[in-house]
């Protein structure tokens, strides 16, 4: 009887260590190299013990900021380079950025407030000089290129948020009367109109801020009318760049003078609900962007600072000061046309830095473009995708793919969480945790991940974006 028992107990704790046991999981990775673009397969998990030589850990309960999405600019040469294919293929790739159940799922995008630099040609929405009432305020030129870019992908997203940024105002706004700051070959401007970095070139009188606080009004109200809802506006685009293309300097206390006394109310007025964020900065000086958020009247309106370029050096200061803020990384840097695999790593380490230092969302610059990459005033850039204007063959370059690496899978809401590697970000969806590894080396690397309970291990090919989906 006794040996009956003793038998009858192990067998019992046999079934409770098997039940109790984890359960092999499966795990969805998607691997782009040089060689091999998005490349799906899966692992299990293991059930032994992990060494701890080449172990990344990451810590899914410590979360950090949210994620609102991703995206890219609706330009101008963008609609121009879609126009050269069919219907239907141009179809194929709006699908592949906007559709929310595949391809890269953008959600926030951006669009320019009169013209930037892949814009055709210059053009605002107002070029009547003295015209303070905005009696001749139209968003006619925006209807052959910009509303139906943007309406093609809200009818596959229709929720899509858009934001919108100036490059320029009304060139009667500048003390300069000119588009430019910077004389060039590729612009009419002279030397006597050359500005200079922290000199606003706006007129900061009454009557013009007047003026210009109603011009940003007319054209959320004007795009309201067409159906698209503007979510926020972006004051400045670059305020302190001294271009050969449509810019316009501010220094930072006439920047805060705008939002706060001005801008501001008047959104408050008309009863907009569209955010004012302060951006994009595109300087690595905390001070400047600091002058504006410590101003009391620009400081009650403004939800959020957008950040590009060398603003990657505030972005970190920005977030330690104003940690209730949201942070934005509004344009990636756009290279210079090679759309090669060097391009692709040096995004990714411009992402992992933004979102190590706050930003909630990143956005592309230009999604599409011809062949020849090439902006009216001269600036060759990349772009996730470039189609050829006389063979009409599409290529879908690096960045796209790294794109899709993290919107494809990171959901709206998501929380970044911390992990112990440099080159590994993790990001908690509901139920399921985002994993994405850059295998920076030279040759193939064994890593091994720990996620609370769960492990696995895998063979990475060198040079390789690598997202991990683990179901919690």
């Amino acid at each position: 009887m006794k040996k009956l028992n003793l038998i009858t107990l192990i067998l019992f704790i046999i079934i409770v260590i098997s039940c109790t046991s984890k359960k092999e999981t499966d795990i969805l990775w998607v691997s782009s190299n040089d060689k091999a673009l998005w490349q799906i397969d899966t692992l299990k998990s293991l059930k032994e013990n992990v060494s701890t030589k080449s172990t990344i850990k990451i810590f899914s309960d410590s979360l950090l900021q949210t994620v609102d999405g991703f995206g890219g600019c609706f330009n101008e040469l963008g609609w121009e380079a879609l126009n050269v294919l069919p219907k239907e293929e141009q179809q194929v790739i709006l699908n592949d950025l906007f559709n929310p159940e595949k391809g890269c799922k953008f959600n926030i995008c951006r669009m320019p407030i009169g013209a930037n630099d892949y814009a055709v040609d210059w053009y605002s929405h107002n070029e009547t000089d003295g015209d303070f009432e905005m009696k001749n305020f139209s968003i006619e030129r925006d209807l052959q290129r910009l509303i139906p870019y943007i309406k093609s992908a809200k009818s596959i997203n229709p929720n899509i948020k858009i934001w919108g940024s100036p490059w320029c105002p009304p060139t009667w706004m500048k003390s300069n009367k000119h588009y430019a700051c910077r004389p060039d070959k590729v612009n009419d401007l002279s030397e006597e109109g050359r500005g200079q970095e922290m000199v606003s070139q706006f007129i900061m009188e009454d009557d013009y801020l007047n003026a210009y606080a109603l011009y940003f009004s007319k054209y959320i109200q004007a795009y309201k009318k067409q159906g698209i809802d503007i979510y926020a506006v972006h004051v400045q685009n670059e305020p302190n760049s001294c271009q050969n293309f449509p810019s316009c300097v501010w220094n930072p206390q006439d920047l805060a003078s705008f939002i706060g006394n001005y801008l501001g109310p008047k959104f408050q007025n008309d009863h907009l609900n569209t955010e004012i964020w302060l951006g994009t900065i595109e300087r690595s000086q905390f001070d400047r962007v600091d002058t504006i958020l410590q101003d009391e009247n620009s400081s009650k309106y403004i939800t959020g600072v957008g950040f590009q370029w060398a603003g990657k050096g505030a972005i970190p200061e920005v977030h330690r000061n104003y940690p209730n803020l949201k942070l934005m990384q509004t344009e990636t840097e756009c290279g210079n046309g090679s759309n090669d695999w060097e391009a692709a790593e040096y995004t990714f380490n411009l992402m992992k830095h933004y979102f190590k230092n706050g930003a909630n969302s990143y956005l592309y610059w230009n999604m599409v473009l011809d062949e020849t990459g090439k902006s009216k005033w001269g600036w060759k850039q990349n772009s996730m995708i470039s189609i050829d204007r006389q063979t009409k063959k599409v290529t879908y370059n690096p960045e796209f793919y790294l794109m899709k690496h993290f919107s494809s899978y990171i959901k709206a809401g998501a929380n970044n969480v911390q992990t112990d590697n440099e080159n590994c970000l993790a990001f908690k969806n509901p139920k399921e945790l985002v994993i994405i590894y850059y295998n920076s080396e030279d040759a193939k690397t064994v890593k091994e991940f720990i996620v609370n309970d769960i492990k696995f291990k895998s063979e990475i090919a060198p040079k390789s974006f690598n997202t991990f989906i683990v179901t919690m």
